[in-house]
């Protein structure tokens, strides 16, 4: 009894309230219970976010409040212009889809595909021209005997001549077609898809390029590396070009090269082989097969990769095109690897305009002694500089 009364009278004198907040101190009691939840839920809860409405003067009931939640979303929507859900991101946007053309890029493109008919490429005395007349005013000059073509700077009257025979012949509209006859297009400078790091060449910048293949192709050099050798490479030089095209595909790179026998062409399979990327620039036009021997793997490059030209539909290629096409290759590209050239190879050419454009140059060691390697190393320092 005494015990009895003794807890009693504990109650009375402080009461539950007085028990529980001795349990709080200890992280025990209806602090964790639901009376407590409840008492937060009254602090707290909606009936406390009621009071606050209340308070700024807005409805007493529930009613109330979601109609003044609705007001303030046909404010909000009021202020707030519906998203336009046919934007689309620039670098994911098809270039010009269900756009009207506009008419002064319009003139330009058909006059630049019409001057690399006319032109030859990098032909910086042209590119010159090109800089200061534009393409439509120095196609008008090539072809109306007005007496302004003469007062170009550098114009010969035997230079002229020649530039005037093959402007009588220059067919741009039926270029065009014959590009995208074959899923290929005409990408101009100014153009979304224009690699602006061949504006590093200068006067002997591509008039334009002629490209087939579905890749975008300023994204994919934007990555990219050149792959170069000799046509008639040793088995070494074979297998180092597939390998390095294979383990760069299999890293993200692209692999560029000029889709020729021996170290191009290994390169490319490389590439392909490995489900990776990789772009041919041709001395030729896109829908050209040369060497006829790679007409499979141009074929295969057409679906998987692409290829680019600076010359336009069926057009063939020359000796002087074959060296011209090397500064392309080393504008495009990050960099320049040699697998293996003789001391007059085109690849050298590569390496060597790579350098002056302040990319990187490489090359492969050759296992071969003497004066039997084809040798990419020695190229180095003292050619290539």
């Amino acid at each position: 009894m005494t015990g009895l009364t003794g807890e009693r009278g504990r109650n009375r004198e402080h009461g539950p309230e007085r028990a529980h907040g001795s349990d709080r101190k200890h992280g025990q009691g209806p602090e964790y219970g639901p009376d407590r939840e409840h008492e937060r839920d009254r602090e707290h809860g909606p009936h406390r976010e009621h009071g606050l409405d209340r308070e700024r003067g807005r409805g007493r009931g529930g009613d109330c409040d979601r109609r003044d939640l609705d007001l303030d979303l046909e404010r909000a929507q009021d202020l707030e212009p519906a998203p336009d859900l046919g934007r689309v991101p620039d670098l994911e946007r098809p270039p010009d889809l269900g756009r009207a053309p506009d008419p002064v890029q319009e003139a330009e493109r058909v006059a630049r595909a019409a001057l690399t008919r006319v032109l030859e490429p990098g032909d910086e005395r042209a590119g010159r021209w090109l800089r200061l007349t534009g393409p439509v005013e120095l196609l008008r000059r090539l072809t109306v005997e007005d007496g302004s073509a003469e007062t170009l700077p550098g114009m010969t009257a035997a230079r002229l001549g020649g530039y005037r025979l093959r402007a009588a012949v220059a067919e741009p509209g039926r270029d065009l077609v014959a590009v995208a006859a074959v899923g290929g297009r005409f990408v101009c400078p100014g153009d979304r898809e224009w690699p602006s790091q061949l504006d590093d060449l200068g006067d002997a910048r591509p008039v334009g390029l002629w490209v087939r293949g579905r890749p975008d192709l300023r994204l994919w050099s934007l990555r990219s590396v050149a792959v170069v050798g000799a046509r008639a490479c040793t088995p070494y030089g074979a297998h180092m070009a597939a390998t390095l095209g294979s383990g760069l595909a299999e890293r993200g790179w692209v692999v560029v090269s000029g889709a020729a026998f021996g170290v191009d062409g290994a390169a490319h399979r490389g590439a392909l082989a490995a489900g990776g990327a990789t772009t041919a620039v041709l001395a030729c036009g896109v829908d050209v097969a040369y060497p006829r021997g790679h007409a499979e793997l141009l074929g295969r490059m057409a679906q998987q990769g692409l290829i680019v030209a600076e010359l336009p539909p069926s057009a063939h290629p020359t000796r002087s095109r074959f060296i011209l096409r090397n500064r392309v290759i080393a504008a495009l590209t990050r960099g320049t690897v040699v697998v293996e050239a003789q001391y007059r190879s085109g690849s050298l050419v590569t390496a060597r305009q790579a350098q002056r454009l302040g990319r990187y140059s490489m090359g492969v060691p050759t296992p071969l002694p003497g004066g039997a390697a084809l040798a990419p190393i020695r190229f180095r320092v003292a050619i290539a500089a």
